[in-house]
């Protein structure tokens, strides 16, 4: 999900934050274990969303809140879709991404923000059935809203599943990591963890260097949320997650990486 590629890593801005952003992510910085996150997440593939939380909706990355208030972000998906929907089969040039795609992708995003448990099969008859309301001005007809919209619950629901399987993996170990300080929780920790993942999955080339560190940095703020962590005391944590999900991706160029 390419926004603007940064020119040394290609490294995708979430689109309403500006950080770096979502591909899940070698070897665990504080010996966590890098392998053992990927098996944790087990089938997480391709990008992920940002997540929005808390009680007056504040916008934090992925990085932000308690699992029951968050939503995956449906104005940063739908502008994430931009510039995917053309690469995808089911995208026709005489259609409109604003007009006619973008409703389908929100569309498809909140649907599954709403039960995040609810299987598509059972969803997709009332699905069908409100999207003649919830369309708006697009022109697509049901049969061509389909794709678009299973495209954005699928995305949303690898989103969720990521970053609960990162969170329960991470809330065991953080306090054994090389990087711990026992002056902060696991709540501290976790939008690192969080943001490292995140921040993974909207790199193109994979490869933790300087630049990325750089990017990183300057992302932090935005994506800390409710951390306590300056970056110095967060970069292990992100670095960690970082690498924690890169040996489920094949042809990875930092797999050996530290």
């Amino acid at each position: 999900m390419a926004n603007k590629p940064n020119d040394t890593n290609d490294m995708n801005r979430d689109p309403i934050s500006g950080a770096p952003g979502s591909h899940p992510v070698g070897t665990g910085v504080g010996g966590v274990g890098g392998a053992a996150v990927g098996a944790a997440i087990g089938s997480v593939f391709g990008p992920i969303g940002t997540l929005v939380g808390g009680a007056i909706g504040t916008v934090a990355g992925a990085a932000v809140g308690h699992s029951a208030a968050e939503r995956v972000d449906p104005t940063g998906e739908t502008e994430a879709w931009r510039s995917e929907a053309t690469t995808r089969p089911y995208y026709d040039g005489q259609y409109d991404y604003d007009r006619d795609y973008a409703p389908a992708y929100r569309y498809g995003t909140e649907a599954r923000n709403e039960n995040r448990n609810e299987a598509w099969g059972r969803a997709e008859s009332r699905l069908q059935s409100g999207w003649e309301k919830a369309k708006g001005e697009s022109r697509l007809a049901w049969d061509k809203a389909r794709e678009p919209i299973r495209d954005a619950w699928d995305r949303s629901d690898r989103t969720y599943r990521t970053y609960d399987a990162s969170d329960r993996y991470y809330e065991q170990r953080f306090n054994q990591a090389d990087y711990y300080k026992p002056d902060y929780s696991f709540d501290d920790y976790k939008p690192a963890y969080r943001y490292g993942t995140y921040a993974r999955s909207q790199s193109a080339n994979g490869q933790w260097d300087d630049n990325t560190e750089r990017e990183l940095e300057r992302g932090w703020e935005s994506a800390r949320g409710t951390s306590r962590l300056a970056w110095t005391d967060a970069k292990e944590a992100v670095r960690d997650a970082w690498h924690g999900v890169e040996r489920i991706m094949p042809g990875d160029a930092d797999r050996d990486g530290r």
